[in-house]
């Protein structure tokens, strides 16, 4: 197969990647803030425990982490019990439960940088805020997300890079499916399988670029991360 051939080839493969990744990244983004927020700015006790739990897929498997997924949203499972009752059906090999195990795998890779970047913040800019009589909500959106920039930027190139490099959690609970589950890593996996080695290198090795050119672009473009690697050397 030609290296002009490979885009039609593997269309479908390329354009679930390229969706899953994007959903899966503006999910994180969304449900991430809030989080990241209230982790940057409590006391409470649980911050410790929650903060461990969501780092679990920091250390665990992806096998591991998805053969819970597999069980608990199985049809005798407390997630599938639930979606079946709401009128969703069961999400193993489907997209959505694509969506939903790369949201939960890859959900510290987007809330740590917003949790360092909220944390940088300090308290300076929201007395002073605060001193001007303006509203939480204004201080957030006017305040706190420019100033946070850099994290946002951080987040949003790890979560999407690391969620089209998935395979242990996407193969666990899609299975391999083409059209529906079928991602770049999982059709990178049948090739080996089939000895079909010219075409996993092709695929292998664009991933690779991909990766490399993800964390150019965010070193080059997070000024908060040159001014930290200029400071430590």
């Amino acid at each position: 197969m030609t290296p002009t051939a490979l885009p039609f080839a593997y269309g479908g493969a390329v354009a679930l990647t390229l969706k899953l990744a994007g959903l899966t990244t503006v999910l994180l983004l969304l449900l991430g803030t809030p989080l990241a927020w209230w982790l940057a700015r409590t006391r409470s006790w649980l911050k410790v425990p929650l903060g461990a739990i969501i780092a679990l897929p920091l250390v665990l498997p992806p096998t591991v982490i998805g053969f819970y997924l597999l069980v608990a949203l199985g049809p005798h499972g407390p997630l599938g019990q639930l979606t079946q009752w709401l009128g969703l059906g069961l999400l193993p090999f489907s997209f959505s439960g694509l969506v939903l195990g790369s949201v939960i795998y890859s959900m510290p890779f987007v809330l740590q940088p917003l949790q360092n970047a909220f944390e940088a913040i300090g308290e300076q800019p929201l007395e002073a805020a605060a001193t001007l009589r303006a509203s939480p909500l204004d201080t957030f959106f006017h305040i706190v997300l420019p100033l946070a920039r850099p994290g946002y930027l951080s987040a949003a190139v790890m979560g999407f890079a690391h969620t089209v490099g998935e395979f242990g959690v996407v193969l666990m609970i899609g299975g391999n499916i083409p059209g529906s589950t079928r991602v770049l890593s999982v059709q990178i996996y049948d090739h080996v399988e089939a000895l079909e080695y010219a075409q996993a290198h092709w695929l292998a090795a664009g991933m690779l670029l991909f990766s490399f050119a993800a964390l150019l672009a965010l070193y080059t473009l997070n000024p908060s991360g040159r001014r930290q690697r200029g400071q430590t050397s």
